[in-house]
C-alpha cells in the first residue's frame, strides 16, 4: 500500500515509522517546513516536500496528522485523487473532509507520543471511522497490522476519548511540573517522585480510580490543606489545589 504523510510532528513520526517497519510503501512526506519533512522522510525512506501540489496523487491512503487548528485549511488544498483520506485527530470529526474527497475516515491511536521515545503499538488502542464500509474495512485492516486494541468508534464519541486523554495524560503531567517547582523550593531532585507516581499508576491496574484515591481531600482535611495552601504562592495553583481537592471530596 502506497501512503503519503501530510505532517510530520509526534504522532506523524510513530505512525509512519511504525506503518514502513510493517512494509507500507510511504512515498512523501509533507510539512512546512524542509527541515522537519526531511527528518521524518529519511526514517522512512520517503520523498520530503513542502509543496502541497506536489503530492502524488497515486498513493492509495493519505495520512493527516496535523493540529487541529490548520487541518481543514491543509485538508482543501490538497490536489483531488481517488485514495483514501484519513486523520489521527481526536476531536475532529470526520466530516472535515466531506467537501474534498469522497473516500474518507479516521485513525485515532490513543496514546502520548514524544519524538525519540519508543512506543508499544501492539497496546496502544487505535479508533477507527470511515463514512463507507469498504474504506471501514481498509482502515481496519491497516490498524490491525500495528495494533491489538482495533474499535470502531464514532466521532462523537470519539471527543470523550480525546477528553479522557487530556485528563489523564496531558493534565496528569502538568501536575508533574507543578511537583517539580516545589520540590525545587528545597533543592531536591524531581526523582524522589517518581517511586509515588509509579506506584499511583500502577494501582489503578487493579483497583478503580476511585477505590485507589487517597490523601487529604477524601477526608477533606482542612488543617493539612490549609497548610498547603499556605505554601502555595501562585493563586492560580491555589485556586487549582482548592477546586481539585473539593471535587475529590465530593465525590
Amino acid at each position: 500500500m502506497k501512503v503519503v504523510f501530510i505532517g510530520a510532528g509526534n504522532v506523524a513520526t510513530h505512525l509512519a515509522v511504525e506503518l514502513y517497519r510493517h512494509s507500507f510503501d510511504i512515498i512523501q512526506v509533507y510539512s512546512r517546513t524542509m527541515e522537519s519533512a526531511f527528518a521524518l522522510a529519511q526514517k522512512i525512506h520517503a520523498v520530503p516536500i513542502t509543496d502541497i501540489a506536489s503530492i502524488d496523487n497515486s498513493a492509495d491512503l493519505y495520512i493527516f496528522s496535523l493540529k487541529d487548528s490548520v487541518l481543514e485549511d491543509i485538508v482543501s488544498q490538497v490536489p483531488p485523487n481517488n485514495g483514501l483520506w484519513i486523520h489521527t485527530a481526536g476531536s475532529v470529526p470526520m466530516n472535515i473532509f466531506h467537501e474534498y474527497t469522497s473516500r474518507y475516515g479516521v485513525l485515532y491511536p490513543f496514546q502520548t507520543f514524544s519524538k525519540g521515545r519508543e512506543v508499544d503499538w501492539l497496546k496502544v488502542p487505535v479508533f477507527i471511522e470511515a463514512n463507507e464500509s469498504g474504506n471501514l474495512d481498509i482502515l481496519r485492516s491497516v490498524a490491525k497490522q500495528i495494533s491489538g486494541k482495533v474499535a470502531e468508534l464514532s466521532s462523537y464519541d470519539r471527543r470523550y476519548v480525546h477528553l479522557t486523554g487530556v485528563f489523564a495524560c496531558n493534565f496528569t503531567n502538568h501536575m508533574y511540573t507543578l511537583s517539580k517547582q516545589f520540590l525545587n523550593h528545597v533543592n531536591l531532585p524531581f526523582d524522589v517522585s517518581l517511586p509515588l507516581i509509579d506506584e499511583t499508576a500502577a494501582k489503578v491496574h487493579a483497583l478503580s480510580p476511585e477505590e485507589a484515591q487517597t490523601g487529604p481531600a477524601v477526608r477533606y482535611d482542612e488543617n493539612v490543606i490549609n497548610k498547603h495552601l499556605d505554601l502555595i504562592e501562585d493563586e492560580n495553583i491555589r485556586q487549582i489545589y482548592k477546586l481539585i481537592s473539593e471535587n475529590i471530596y465530593n465525590k
